[in-house]
C-alpha cells in the first residue's frame, strides 16, 4: 500500500505530520512526502535538511513540489499542480493526505480521477480562513473553494469545534471528523522534566536576571500572528522589569526590529529567530502570549499549557476550544492594545492568579494530548471509506 502526504511547505510536514507518517508506516504503508523544501518554510534551512534525513531514516521518499503560499501566484502554482498530477500518474496511491490551503486544493483537484479507482483522499483543515468575525473577503474567496472541493474529499478532518460544526452543516465530504488538534506531547513538555536550576540556567543563557518577568511568544513573524499588538502594548507600558521574547522567523522581522528600536525597547523585546528549544524557553518564561487574529487551534499555546504557563490569548475561533478568560489566563481582543496592556499588567502583578491559571492549564492540556489525536487518526487510516 502507498500513501502520499502532501503540504505546501516542508515545515508543515516537520512540525505537524511526523507522527501521522509513523502511524502510516506502522499500518504497513509505504509513505511518500511531497512539499516545497526550498521556500515558504517557517523553520531554518538546517532544520529542512534534518527533516530530509529524518524521512530517509524511516524509509520515506520525499519529492519537491514548487508550491507557492501566495494564492495569487497562478504561474508557480499551476506548475505545482502539474507536478502533483505527474506524481499521481506515476504511482498508484491508496491514500492521499493533504494539508495547507494551496497544497490541499491542488492535491484534491489532481486526485479526482484516481478516487474513481480507489484512492482515498483525506484533507486536514488546519483552520478555515472563514469563521465568525472573519473579513468578508475571506468568505468570498475561500468558502466557495472549500465547498466545491469537499465534493472530492473522502475524509475532511477539522481541528476546532467551530470549523467542525460548519463543515458538518455545509461541506459535502463523505465524512467529517473532529480531532483535538494535531496533539501536544504533554509528557515532553511536563514540568516534571525540569528543575529550578534548569530554569535559571536558561535565563542566564538568555541574559535575563531571575527577578525579571518574561513573556514568551512562539510563531512566524507575519501579520496573522499579530506580535505587533504586544510590541505596542509593552512600548506604552515601558516597564523595565518585563521582557518579551518572540521565537520565530518571517517576513516582518525587519519591520518589528525597526519598531522595537524606534520605541527604545531593544533591551526588553527580543526577536530570537528560529528556536529548537521551545520547551526550555517555556520553562524560563512566566507567561505565554499568543495574539493571533486567526488560529486553527494553536499548538504553541497548548505546549505552553502543558508546561504550566498561564496564558494571554486572543479571543478568537480555534483558541476558544481551550481558553477561558479568568481560567486559563486572560483572553483579549487581538486588535486592542489597551486590552493587551491590561492583561500584561494583570499577569505581572497577580502572582496568585498566575498560579491558579497554571494549575488549570496543566489539566486542560491533557485533553489535547497527542495520544488522543493518534487514536482517531489510526482509525481513519485503517478504514477504507
Amino acid at each position: 500500500m502507498n500513501a502520499l502526504m502532501i503540504a505546501s511547505t516542508a515545515s508543515m510536514i516537520d512540525q505537524f505530520n511526523i507522527p501521522n507518517i509513523k502511524l502510516l508506516i506502522n499500518l504497513g504503508y509505504k509513505v511518500y512526502v511531497a512539499c516545497n523544501f526550498k521556500s515558504g518554510n517557517t523553520c531554518s534551512d538546517k532544520e529542512i535538511e534534518n527533516l530530509k534525513n529524518k524521512l530517509i531514516s524511516i524509509g520515506v521518499e520525499y519529492i519537491h513540489i514548487d508550491f507557492d503560499r501566495n494564492v495569487y501566484n497562478f504561474i508557480e502554482n499551476n506548475k505545482a499542480y502539474k507536478q502533483v498530477k505527474n506524481i499521481l500518474s506515476e504511482k498508484h496511491f491508496d491514500l492521499v493526505h493533504c494539508h495547507t490551503p494551496i497544497g490541499s486544493v491542488l492535491a484534491r483537484l489532481a486526485a479526482r480521477k484516481y478516487r474513481k479507482i480507489g484512492t482515498k483522499v483525506i484533507y486536514t483543515a488546519h483552520g478555515f480562513h472563514f469563521f465568525k468575525g472573519a473579513p468578508m473577503k475571506n468568505w468570498l474567496l475561500y468558502y466557495p473553494v472549500e465547498w466545491l472541493l469537499a465534493w472530492f474529499t473522502d475524509e475532511l478532518i477539522t481541528i476546532n469545534k467551530e470549523d467542525h460544526a460548519l463543515a458538518q452543516k455545509y461541506m459535502h465530504a463523505k465524512h467529517v471528523t473532529y480531532i483535538p488538534g494535531v496533539g501536544v506531547d504533554t509528557k515532553k513538555f511536563s514540568r516534571d522534566n525540569f528543575t529550578d536550576e534548569m530554569r535559571q540556567d536558561k535565563r542566564r543563557e538568555l541574559g535575563i536576571p531571575c527577578e525579571k518577568f518574561i513573556l514568551l511568544s512562539v510563531g512566524e513573524l507575519q501579520s496573522r500572528k499579530n506580535h505587533i499588538v504586544v510590541i505596542n502594548a509593552l512600548s506604552e507600558l515601558k516597564n523595565p522589569d518585563i521582557v518579551y521574547f518572540i521565537a520565530g522567523i518571517g517576513e516582518l522581522h525587519d519591520t518589528y526590529q525597526q519598531l522595537i528600536d524606534k520605541n527604545g525597547m531593544s533591551d526588553n523585546i527580543k526577536l530570537l529567530g528560529y528556536r529548537s528549544d521551545i520547551k526550555e524557553l517555556c520553562l524560563a518564561a512566566d507567561c505565554f502570549v499568543h495574539p493571533s487574529i486567526r488560529e486553527g487551534l494553536g499548538i504553541a499555546p497548548l505546549e505552553a499549557m502543558a508546561c504550566g504557563l498561564p496564558l494571554i490569548l486572543a479571543d478568537i475561533n480555534g483558541i476558544k476550544d481551550y481558553a477561558e478568560d479568568g481560567i486559563t489566563g486572560c483572553c483579549v481582543d487581538p486588535r486592542s492594545v489597551d486590552e493587551m496592556k491590561n492583561a500584561i499588567v494583570k499577569m505581572y502583578e497577580d502572582k496568585d492568579f498566575r498560579k491558579k491559571c497554571s494549575e488549570n492549564n496543566l489539566k486542560i492540556a491533557k485533553k489535547f494530548d497527542i495520544s488522543n489525536t493518534q487514536k482517531i487518526m489510526t482509525e481513519i487510516y485503517k478504514i477504507k471509506r
